[in-house]
């Protein structure tokens, strides 16, 4: 519940700051510790996962880049389809462009072995480095699920035995958390392609 609340409010606050006028720096967004006149601001904690290659990714493989994230599982019979098709237009749009990568996470620890990674990769022609589909420890999962913001989750009910968000995150160099879409909506994606413009051209 309290990761939904957080995910409205960062969705309201990007709402609220497309209606402005006035262009202004894409938010840094997440809940951030302020101390006096000195602001921690939110960001992605260390991480090291497998990818489909069988390379370790970790936070040093996005040095200096802007990173898409996201959290799916290969047997998704629900969303997971269409936030792919829709990722894959970010990934054609940028992919002459090596200052931004895409980082995929499975979220089913039973059946997405690394193999099976590769062959779903190998499927849609996915190519690592520049979009790497990592598979790690269930806790260490959800820990970076959390810290960006998303909502990924065991859950009987839920087709495919997980609930997702669908979710696309924005990462920046710094760490810090730029902007979100739902990647079921074309309309919202469009929004987001325009996002990354926008941090590519005042940022890097």
């Amino acid at each position: 519940m309290n990761k939904c609340i957080a995910i409205f409010c960062v969705l309201t606050l990007l709402i609220f700051a497309g209606c402005q006028h006035t262009p202004s720096p894409l938010p840094i967004l997440g809940i951030h510790d302020i101390q006096g006149t000195d602001t921690t601001y939110h960001h992605i904690p260390d991480f090291r996962f497998m990818n489909q290659d069988s390379q370790w990714i970790t936070n040093q493989t996005y040095e200096d880049k802007l990173y898409i994230a996201e959290f799916f599982f290969t047997s998704c019979p629900t969303i997971c389809p269409k936030v792919k098709q829709q990722l894959m237009r970010v990934d054609e749009r940028f992919k002459d462009d090596d200052r931004v990568m895409i980082l995929s996470h499975t979220i089913d620890f039973r059946r997405d072995s690394i193999p099976r990674l590769k062959n779903y990769a190998d499927k849609l022609s996915i190519q690592a480095p520049k979009w790497s589909l990592v598979y790690g420890p269930q806790e260490e999962i959800y820990t970076i699920d959390s810290a960006y913001l998303s909502v990924a989750l065991v859950s009987e009910d839920a087709p495919g035995g997980y609930d997702h968000s669908g979710l696309l995150v924005m990462v920046d160099k710094n760490r810090h958390v730029r902007s979100y879409c739902y990647g079921t909506e074309e309309d919202d994606v469009d929004r987001f392609i325009l996002d990354i413009d926008k941090l590519l051209r005042e940022e890097y």
